[in-house]
């Protein structure tokens, strides 16, 4: 039997606000995508006949109360991504994109709602006039970092296809949220307080702050008019009152006329469609068919690019005392600096890019994995180089480490064997700080995302070559998310849905609840409980407080540069067991489960 919402709140809501201090971008460690604000643990959750896990407990309700009056499980992301928009607005919403991955008993299918950038944009976008790069916050607020959402448009038409229920039913949990108010949560209260440029943006700051500057309380009932008015219009139009009338020309508006100006045209928005793409299922460990998202994600190639280069190194080192080993670490976070370099070099918007060896798979390749594998030693590496998986016809400069923030994910089962993971995101928290009341004029509305800054700042490096993830016209920014649908060997029994926020992060973060679940043999809420750990091809990091003094020096005496610091995943998983189905949710952040 699921808890209540009540009881959920009290359980999982209530943490004290731990400061995280942001590591040093230059390293190579990218900043934490949103402040830590404790960790509760999780006891993971069971259930029969279907299931749903998202990051608040208020919108795996309207998901639950969606699969219990016999929604889909397209039906049900519908009404969580509509409630995460009001609870979670940090981390998406109508103001940003997405990436879902769907199961339907047959087929998986890629539905790609990520934001695309202005027709008007060129790749010196982020550059300053005398040659520089802009600094990362410089450009994320104010609407030169935004790009033309894709989340309405994205759901409206996954939901033409795989929902079951009147698309107005499945925003009426988030209206009703909308017009009665929400409790704020300490998460969000905290980043609130913590949040450097939200206050500048007046709208924002006369919506989310008292009049002294202070975010509102922990419990404050926070209403929002203009998001209820702006769902009832979208709940009755549909992705035409989102993208066209007031709601398009107050975006427009707010982006251009912003001291730091974007370029979104009613044109841009007009014209904005979602991409069906083919999604990349490969096996793992000779027992598992391992479906994600192809490009402009990174997040499937290079976390199959980890786990397959371990696997030239077999066996998997077992656990010590619970936790990843010495002799593990050394081998994933090696790995990690081969996939991350060729992600910097190969992988952006397959529209404008050409694809290595004409094929993504060319990178996940048994014999280019066990050529990269055999760069392994002993040592650490610190740096590692890009490969060549196959002929392109560009030379490609790698791009530079830049910062990448946050997201939402959300896994769901219904009843009916249909299944997905979605990723969702602004970017950055709270995004380029723009709070759009939708052309309504109430108070509230929905941040406006800074997709823009996924791109590569400097579009060349110092020969003209350029970088694949460079600033085009109405190109699609690289991401990391990685939703994950995990099959048998034969890819028709679904196994699991997994994916987290974390900006460059939710690699690693998603690869490592893969192996506990399936290398060390844990449920789904001990595998999201574990360290989390990684490399971005730079230094080794560690999750702080989280691993023995013994591992470090033994990794330091292996030559690898350490870093230990906040790693706040979000991670939502859904395993399937012998009773019907097992999830679970990350202890950092505030998500459950909920299933019948």
């Amino acid at each position: 039997m699921p808890l209540g919402p009540a009881a959920l709140v009290f359980a999982f809501l209530v943490a004290s606000l731990t400061a995280c201090t942001a590591p040093d971008s230059s390293s190579q460690t990218p900043p934490a995508p949103e402040r830590a604000s404790g960790y509760t643990a999780k006891p993971g959750w069971a259930s029969e006949r279907f299931a749903v896990a998202a990051a608040n407990p208020l919108a795996t309700e309207a998901g639950y109360q969606i699969l219990k009056a016999g929604g889909s499980a397209m039906d049900a992301a519908v009404a969580v991504q509509m409630v995460l928009t009001l609870v979670e607005p940090q981390s998406s919403g109508l103001g940003g994109g997405a990436f879902l991955l769907h199961w339907d008993g047959e087929h998986v299918t890629a539905l790609d709602g990520r934001e695309t950038a202005p027709a008007a944009v060129d790749e010196n976008l982020f550059m300053n006039a005398d040659g520089t790069p802009m600094e990362f916050q410089q450009a994320v607020v104010g609407g030169r970092s935004v790009g033309v959402p894709g989340t309405v448009k994205m759901l409206e038409q996954a939901h033409q296809q795989y929902g079951e229920l009147p698309w107005r039913e499945l925003l009426q949990p988030a209206i009703r949220l909308a017009e009665d108010g929400f409790e704020i949560s300490s998460r969000l209260h905290g980043l609130l307080q913590s949040d450097p440029a939200l206050r500048d943006n007046p709208p924002a700051a006369a919506f989310y702050y008292q009049p002294d500057g202070s975010p509102w309380p922990v419990g404050h009932r926070l209403r929002n008019p203009a998001l209820a008015a702006l769902l009832r219009d979208i709940a009755e139009r549909g992705s035409d009152a989102f993208y066209r009338g007031a709601n398009a020309q107050a975006l427009v508006r707010q982006v251009n006329e912003h001291h730091n100006a974007g370029a979104i045209t009613l044109s841009d928005l007009e014209v904005y469609k979602p991409r069906q793409r083919d999604p990349l299922c490969n096996l793992w460990q000779q027992r598992y068919q391992v479906c994600g998202f192809p490009p402009p994600s990174s997040g499937h190639i290079t976390q199959m690019q980890i786990l397959g280069i371990l696997e030239q190194l077999a066996p998997l080192p077992a656990l010590d005392l619970g936790v990843p080993s010495t002799e593990f670490l050394h081998r994933y976070t090696e790995a990690s600096r081969l996939a991350y370099a060729d992600r910097a070099k190969y992988l952006a918007d397959p529209d404008f890019v050409p694809v290595p060896g004409r094929t993504w798979n060319s990178m996940l390749a048994p014999d280019y994995l066990k050529q990269r594998a055999e760069l392994i030693g002993p040592r650490s590496m610190g740096t590692a180089e890009p490969g060549e998986p196959g002929e392109m016809p560009v030379a490609f400069a790698s791009q530079p480490a830049q910062p990448e923030y946050g997201t939402s994910h959300i896994s769901i089962v219904d009843n009916q064997g249909n299944a997905l993971a979605m990723t969702t995101t602004i970017e950055q928290a709270f995004g380029s700080r723009l709070l759009n009341d939708g052309g309504t004029g109430l108070p509230g509305g929905y941040l406006l995302n800074n997709e823009l800054t996924d791109f590569a700042f400097e579009p060349r490096d110092a020969q003209g070559r350029p970088v694949a993830n460079r600033v085009e016209p109405n190109k699609r920014p690289r991401s990391s998310m990685s939703p994950t649908l995990v099959f048998d060997a034969a890819g028709d029994r679904l196994l699991a849905s997994v994916g987290s926020p974390g900006g460059a992060a939710i690699i690693h973060f998603t690869a490592k609840t893969l192996l506990g679940m399936y290398g060390w043999g844990l449920d789904a809420q001990r595998a999201i409980d574990l360290p989390n750990f990684g490399s971005f091809n730079g230094p080794t990091v560690l999750e702080a407080g989280r691993f023995p003094a013994s591992t470090v020096e033994s990794l330091k005496a292996r030559g690898h540069q350490v870093n230990e610091t906040e790693l706040t995943s979000g991670l939502q998983a859904i395993q399937r067991t012998d009773n019907g189905w097992f999830g679970g949710a990350d202890p950092r952040r505030e998500g459950v489960m909920m299933g019948d």
